[in-house]
């Protein structure tokens, strides 16, 4: 059986540490990687990063460059070049434990599901204010809806792939600035017939960077998870209801984070919950998302 590891990179020096974290996983008998670096910076800036890691005789590494300044053209190339039975989608900003493959695969055989997603857990700096550790919301998770897990991110998945109805499906270009091209991927090839699963202890650690350790940050990030969400529901009378129930929301969180003002996690958690909120109603009226990639 053999599966191919997909990473997207930009201008990232992590991408060694994570290639690295790849290479020294403990891999199920019976299982073969492959890992595939695609590089979306138009200087291949990702390249002097992999190297010698490239020739290492025992690790299947390639490197590929698709320039564009979007990370669907990159995903979309990884997926132009991935011929295994299963893939794995991470982040170049990511470090897998070493038991990582073995609890994906452990899952997706004990449900038999086609798509696994692992988790992500942030790793805040010491001097990360409290509130921020307890909210927890840099790297939200797959989110399961009753039995059901419908989407998920492409930090950390494994999805059945050769031979499936969405082999030939790939990410929408023009979510590839804005963001939100693989949770649309995943509800797309789930109305396909695709099922999920989550693998709680499949776990990839992700530094919180200080370009993100600020509450304005989290509230640009949540509003546009909000405007994401639309691409949840299909036609015009099922968004004007995920509208209305999205505003109504809105303004509950929005009161109850100024009832909770004496407390600087509590009513952050609520106001973060209005703009999420408020972010699908925008997404609703099919207002722009702002561009975050690239």
């Amino acid at each position: 059986m053999k599966i191919d590891v997909l990473i997207c990179t930009f201008r990232r020096a992590h991408i060694k540490r994570t290639v690295e974290s790849v290479r020294s996983i403990i891999v199920p008998d019976g299982i073969e990687i492959n890992v595939l670096v695609v590089d979306n910076d138009d200087q291949q800036s990702g390249y002097p990063f992999l190297d010698g890691l490239l020739e290492d005789p025992e690790f299947d590494l390639k490197y590929l460059h698709a320039p564009g300044r979007n990370i669907s053209i990159a995903r979309n190339a990884c997926l132009n070049h991935a011929h295994s039975d299963w893939i794995i989608f991470l982040d170049d900003d990511e470090v897998v434990e070493k038991d990582w493959l073995v609890k994906l695969w452990q899952r997706q055989n004990e449900t038999e599901v086609d798509g696994v997603f692992g988790v992500v857990k942030s790793v805040f700096p010491e001097n990360a204010p409290p509130w921020m550790r307890e909210l927890d919301m840099h790297a939200p998770g797959p989110q399961r809806t009753g039995n059901v897990v419908k989407t998920g991110g492409a930090g950390n998945a494994l999805l059945r792939w050769r031979g499936t109805p969405w082999v030939n499906e790939r990410f929408d270009i023009a979510r590839g600035k804005t963001g939100g091209e693989d949770t649309e991927f995943f509800y797309r090839i789930g109305r396909l017939g695709a099922k999920f699963e989550i693998a709680s202890d499949a776990i990839a650690r992700e530094p919180v960077t200080e370009q993100r350790q600020s509450f304005g940050w989290l509230i640009r990030r949540r509003f546009r998870v909000g405007q994401i969400y639309v691409v949840s529901t299909t036609g015009g009378i099922a968004r004007v209801g995920l509208a209305f129930r999205a505003a109504t929301k809105a303004l509950f969180s929005f009161v109850t984070s100024m009832a909770f003002f004496w407390n600087s996690t509590k009513w952050r958690y609520w106001y973060l919950r209005g703009v999420f909120h408020s972010g699908v109603v925008a997404g609703c009226l099919n207002i722009s998302e702002v561009e975050s990639y690239g």
